[in-house]
């Protein structure tokens, strides 16, 4: 198939034919949100940690007698059901929230995503885009000129001072085509792809 293509200006240039495997491909919503679901979750550090009843700093003193109070018979105030006590299932922080997801279907589920974007007009192709100097006054100036919001930006390699003038725009994400992501294609309004990008992601995923 092939994709409109323009320059930094936003005027239309010659087009580029893509991977039909890659950019052409049906959607399918129950694999897509299978692998950003997957991806949040490998993510997570899971340094969460509570307490049980051994490792709360209470007394081990039985709080009274066993009988003859009129009240409940307890054991000690580290108790699930006393406030402040221990809890029954404790958060561990060795627990394992990763999910597995085979090669094949995260291929299938990215390449579902990039060809939803081309239909709803959301993947924005460029011939390149650089900036001279380090300043994000340039860098956002090139961004309104493409009428863009809130974009990811993918390029074949991160040049430096592309990456230093973007930094400072909190609804611009520009990062290499080898780091692309699921939840990044999926959350920016708008996605920009450098031709050069364009060909990486065909020889990582196509």
């Amino acid at each position: 198939m092939e994709l409109k293509v323009i320059n930094q200006q936003g005027q239309a240039v010659e087009g580029l034919v893509a991977s039909d495997a890659l950019f052409g491909r049906e959607y399918n919503e129950a694999l897509v949100h299978q692998i950003v679901t997957a991806f949040l979750a490998n993510a997570r550090s899971g340094n969460r940690a509570q307490k049980d009843r051994s490792e709360v700093n209470k007394s081990t003193r039985k709080p009274w007698r066993q009988k003859g109070t009129g009240r409940a018979r307890s054991g000690r105030a580290a108790s699930p059901l006393w406030r402040g006590g221990g809890k029954v299932f404790p958060n561990s922080p060795d627990e394992n929230f990763s999910h597995k997801v085979n090669r094949k279907m995260y291929r299938a589920g990215v390449a579902a995503i990039l060809s939803e974007l081309v239909r709803s007009e959301r993947l924005i192709i460029i011939d390149e885009i650089k900036v001279d100097s380090p300043k994000t006054k340039e860098f956002a100036a090139k961004v309104k000129t493409l009428g863009l919001e809130r974009a990811l930006v993918i390029t074949k390699e991160l040049d430096e001072n592309l990456y230093l003038s973007s930094r400072n725009l909190p609804n611009v994400l520009v990062i290499e085509a080898a780091q692309a992501d699921p939840y990044s294609l999926v959350r920016f309004d708008k996605v920009v792809m450098t031709r050069d990008a364009v060909k990486q992601l065909e020889e990582q995923w196509a």
